[in-house]
């Protein structure tokens, strides 16, 4: 068994058209190398990591992961490897704001992970010299402030901002039209600036949104009725709700909900890293 401490930090007002929250977390998996299973979710990621290091499992090849990386918005899930001491900070963002925030590509990559080269990985330095001294606060006023001054220097698209807030208000159980009719502007509009933003469609976006809590809404109460989150979700019967599920996992809300129902047992109300409900 393992030991974990997570925490999250409540992004300033004038980043919350962006960033949603700052995050640490830090785990111990032992000697041993460990596997541990990311799910998708709606948001990307910016992960700085300190410790023994991470990767990840792609075609049953393990690649190694430099910090900072970018884990985008998955479609599937994502296979880590870890060992030792493992410490994450975390920015979590609105996925169609990520790459105009730090002005790169959208282009999409295998299981979502972007390696980049940008300013920001100066940072890694010192947030490692404060995560060893457990400055963790400390550190993540660091990023906050760099995050800021990056924020000062570009202009949030009131447009993609707004289609977000939709998205988000309605849980991702939302038409394109709708979303559309939200953001005042045209489908064909909406749909090019998400694509050009996030490398995603605005209904690819709304389905993990909406698998995303329901994946919650199972952690937290395995015993829930799968007919009865269909309803709330605004799928059009059980079965549309278990393919849609196990499109994103791997796995059908039932199977999810018996597993989640042992891990909370061992794990008490702990998640995967990276994915916090």
């Amino acid at each position: 068994m393992f030991s974990s401490v997570h925490q999250e930090f409540e992004a300033p007002e004038e980043l919350k058209d962006t960033i949603k929250c700052f995050w640490y977390n830090r785990r111990d998996y032992g000697e041993k190398l460990s596997e541990f299973t990311v799910l998708p979710d709606g948001y990307a990621e910016i992960i700085f990591h300190f410790g023994s290091g991470c990767s990840i499992s792609h075609q049953g090849i393990l690649q190694v992961l430099p910090s900072p990386f970018i884990m985008g918005l998955l479609n599937q899930p994502a296979l880590f490897h870890a060992q030792n001491q493992l410490e994450i900070i975390g920015i979590r963002c609105f996925p169609w704001a990520v790459f105009d925030l730090l002005e790169l590509s959208s282009e999409k990559t295998e299981n979502g992970v972007h390696t980049f080269e940008h300013p920001v990985a100066q940072l890694q330095t010192i947030l490692t010299d404060l995560i060893a001294q457990g400055k963790i606060k400390e550190a993540i006023a660091q990023v906050e402030q760099y995050f800021l001054k990056l924020h000062e220097n570009i202009t949030a698209d009131s447009l993609l901002s707004k289609a977000g807030a939709a998205m988000r208000k309605n849980k991702g159980a939302i038409s394109v039209n709708q979303v559309a009719d939200s953001a005042h502007t045209t489908v064909r509009t909406l749909e090019r600036k998400f694509k050009q933003s996030s490398g995603h469609t605005v209904k690819d976006v709304s389905g993990i949104m909406r698998f995303e809590q329901i994946r919650n809404r199972l952690w937290n109460a395995p015993e829930t009725p799968i007919v009865e989150l269909a309803q709330d979700f605004g799928y059009t019967d059980q079965s549309h709700l278990s393919r849609e599920f196990k499109r994103y996992s791997g796995t059908t809300p039932a199977v999810f909900a018996r597993e989640a129902k042992k891990r909370k047992q061992t794990l008490s109300n702990d998640f995967v890293a990276f994915v916090q409900a």
